[in-house]
């Protein structure tokens, strides 16, 4: 058995739970418009293009605030950091409720929610670092990633849902009441750090924040890895937010539309358990990373060409079983390669490269849809081209130094 010298505390998954508690109703917040583009367009008296600024807008204020908030986490902590997210998330998410039926105020409500991601988002690693020892750390990104993934799905799943049976602006007053409870929450048990640190003496030192920043950019893996995370969460991002017009010129309904979504979600939710899992037991990240790219690769051509239900909802179920487990493995990746660099600020760069390929993959989805049918297969047929481009940069990345130096002293 391998011997430490630190002590591992059980209250860190109590920290988890509540932080992932506000991540997934931050992204229940973005997603919210996604699978009723069509129905939110009618209530508003808006085009699908401006509902879809409401999703927009969240990767838009990333760009932004991404930075920033990344130095707010480094250099004040989860506790504050996060605070500040999880504050926005539920003040305003109540407000966006309150004031439904008014599209600019809607509009406001989710721009100043998007304000709050960053805070959440750029502090999954930085959680897993403080309270987990590094052989747990990427299984506590993925937990921290299924929580996006959660969110996500119970926005596409139940969003529809909710519209049919109560409305528009009962759907958004029962969203606010929850995010105001995530809130309450994460003030309740939330703790910025453990009484001593998860791992051996000295590994919790990291370099000041835009030291950092420049070290990390000049890492020759860490480069590589934003790329594939441009392609990666973009193509995510361009799908989930255009999944009703995706399939809607192929006959199908906004319930499948929210249901295809989902289970593409739910793929996710179960690939975030096993492969971060599965990498910290064998100790390797980046075969896990070929392998999620290829599988992510196979799912999209299957959303891409399928006309069956079946075949798209299995489909779906692929795109994001690898596509999305890929992520909380590329976080931890990213902080190990990074080292020292602050984990608030690599898992910020990666996020940003992602935001911004969702506004870019979504605007040119939007764009270059089919004439007369409004089928976006040409936009998939390119996503799919940039996925075996990402694969390459796969290939090219190599093993995680510290789990490669964890492995040498076991």
């Amino acid at each position: 058995m391998e011997q430490t010298s630190f002590k591992v505390y059980g209250y860190r998954w109590i920290v988890l739970l509540a932080f992932m508690f506000v991540v997934a109703i931050n992204q229940l917040l973005w997603i919210t418009f996604a699978p009723i583009t069509s129905s939110a367009a009618t209530y508003y008296g808006v085009s699908n293009l401006s509902i879809g600024l409401l999703s927009m807008s969240f990767m838009i204020v990333y760009i932004v605030i991404s930075i920033p908030a990344s130095w707010v986490i480094d250099t004040y902590g989860i506790r504050v950091a996060v605070g500040i997210g999880a504050a926005l998330t539920g003040i305003f998410g109540l407000l966006r409720g309150l004031v439904a039926p008014y599209y600019a105020l809607v509009l406001i409500s989710q721009i100043v929610i998007a304000v709050g991601q960053p805070f959440i988002l750029n502090a999954v690693t930085k959680v897993a670092a403080r309270w987990f020892p590094i052989q747990e750390r990427a299984t506590a990104s993925g937990l921290g990633s299924l929580a996006m993934y959660l969110g996500i799905v119970v926005g596409m799943a139940l969003t529809p849902y909710l519209t049919l049976q109560s409305g528009v602006a009962s759907m958004l007053v029962a969203y606010g009441i929850v995010s105001v409870i995530a809130a309450i929450v994460f003030f309740g048990v939330a703790k910025e750090r453990p009484p001593t640190p998860p791992c051996p003496p000295g590994q919790e030192e990291r370099s000041l924040v835009f030291d950092g920043l420049k070290q990390t950019l000049r890492k020759r893996d860490f480069v590589l890895l934003m790329l594939i995370f441009f392609v990666g969460l973009g193509t995510f991002n361009g799908v989930t937010t255009w999944i009703e017009d995706i399939v809607r010129p192929r006959g199908f309904s906004i319930t499948q539309a929210g249901i295809i979504g989902g289970l593409m979600v739910v793929g996710g939710i179960i690939g975030a358990l096993v492969m971060p899992s599965l990498s910290d037991h064998y100790r390797k990240r980046t075969p896990f990373l070929v392998l999620a790219v290829v599988g992510a690769t196979l799912g999209l051509v299957g959303i891409t060409y399928a006309t069956s239900y079946w075949f798209l909802l299995a489909s779906a179920f692929v795109l994001g079983f690898f596509l999305l487990s890929a992520g909380p493995i590329g976080f931890q990746y990213g902080a190990e390669v990074a080292y020292p660099a602050p984990e608030g600020t690599s898992n910020g760069l990666l996020l940003l490269m992602g935001q911004i390929s969702g506004i870019v993959f979504i605007f040119g989805m939007d764009s270059f849809k089919s004439p007369g049918t409004g089928s976006m297969s040409p936009s998939l047929v390119v996503l799919i081209g940039l996925m075996a481009l990402s694969l390459l940069f796969c290939t090219r990345l190599r093993e995680s130094p510290a789990l490669m130096t964890e492995n040498v002293n076991r």
